[in-house]
C-alpha cells in the first residue's frame, strides 16, 4: 500500500530481522487519519512486531515510518508517545495494585510538565496541573463507563474490564494514532461488543486513528475500514474488508480450507 497526502501513518517497506530470523519482510502499509485499519494474520504472522517496529519498541532493519510527514525512523518509542502514538498490549500491562484512576493518570504523566522540586513540594503550578490532568482523567473514566471502578485496585476487576481501562490509559496519553493489539482477546460476546461501542465512538468523537490487531474476523469485517493480511512477515494482501476477506489466497492462508466461505463475516450488503 503507498501513502498519500492524506496517510497519517506510512510505514514502508518494514523489514525486520533478529538474528537470521526475518520477523518483518518488507512490508508496507499506510492508514488515512481517521480509519481503523484491521491487522489480521496467523499466530507468528508478525503482527504485533509491526506493532512494535511502528512504535518504536524495535529499531528497523530495514525501511522508514512516517507519522504525520514526519519520518520517526529513528525516534525512540518514548518520543514517539509524545509525538501521538499510543499502545496497548496483548497483555494487561497494567498496576494491579494501583486504582482504575491511578493506572490512567500515568497515562498522563509524558504531559506533565512540572519540575521535581516544585511536584514534590505540590504547590502553585503543580497542583493547578494535577487538578487539571485529574480533570481530564475523569472526562475518559466516564466516556468509557468506568465511574463504578475508578478507585478500584485494577488486579481486583474483571480480565474485561481490564482490557477497556487498558485502553482508556492508552487515550490518556491524548493519541491521534492508537495501536490496538488483541484488546478483545479473551472477552465473552457482550464485552466485546463493549469494545466495539468504544471503538467506534473514539473514533467519531476524537478523530483517532487506530491499527488494530485482531482475531475475530467478523468483528474486523464490521468496525474496520482497511484490513491489512500478514503470513510469515510478508504483506498478503491490504485494502477494503470485503475485498480482501474474500480473496482466495487470504482465505487460505488465513482462515484455512476449512473457512471458505467469508460472506457472514463480510458487511451486509458489501
Amino acid at each position: 500500500m503507498s501513502g498519500t497526502g492524506a496517510d497519517i501513518l506510512s510505514a514502508m517497506e518494514i523489514t525486520l530481522k533478529f538474528g537470521g530470523v526475518v520477523a518483518l519482510d518488507g512490508v508496507s502499509v499506510s492508514v488515512p487519519k481517521g480509519a481503523i485499519m484491521g491487522l489480521v494474520g496467523p499466530n507468528g504472522a508478525g503482527k504485533t512486531t509491526l506493532l512494535n517496529a511502528i512504535s518504536g519498541v524495535f529499531p528497523l532493519t530495514a525501511g522508514t515510518v512516517t507519522f504525520e510527514g514526519k519520518d520517526v525512523t529513528g525516534v525512540p518509542l518514548h518520543r514517539r508517545v509524545r509525538l501521538g502514538i499510543g499502545r496497548t498490549f496483548q497483555g494487561v500491562e497494567l498496576f494491579h495494585d494501583l486504582s482504575v484512576q491511578e493506572n490512567m493518570m500515568v497515562g498522563r504523566h509524558h504531559l506533565m510538565r512540572t519540575g521535581v522540586l516544585t511536584g514534590g513540594l505540590f504547590f502553585g503550578p503543580a497542583r493547578a496541573e494535577e487538578v487539571a490532568h485529574r480533570r481530564r482523567v475523569e472526562e475518559f473514566i466516564e466516556f468509557f463507563e468506568l465511574e463504578r471502578y475508578r478507585k478500584k485496585p485494577v488486579g481486583a476487576l474483571g480480565y474485561g474490564i481490564q482490557k477497556i481501562v487498558g485502553v482508556a490509559r492508552a487515550m490518556c496519553s491524548e493519541p491521534r494514532l492508537l495501536l490496538l493489539d488483541e484488546v478483545a482477546a479473551g472477552l465473552n460476546r457482550e464485552e466485546k461488543e463493549n469494545l466495539a461501542r468504544f471503538m467506534l465512538r473514539l473514533k467519531h468523537s476524537f478523530d483517532v486513528t487506530m491499527i488494530w490487531v485482531e482475531h475475530d474476523v467478523r468483528m474486523v469485517a464490521e468496525l474496520t475500514d482497511l484490513v491489512a493480511v500478514l503470513d510469515y512477515g510478508r504483506l498478503v494482501k491490504a485494502g477494503q474488508p470485503e475485498d480482501v476477506l474474500r480473496d482466495p489466497q487470504v482465505r487460505d492462508v488465513f482462515l484455512g480450507p476449512a473457512n471458505k466461505d467469508l460472506a457472514g463475516a463480510v458487511r451486509p450488503g458489501a
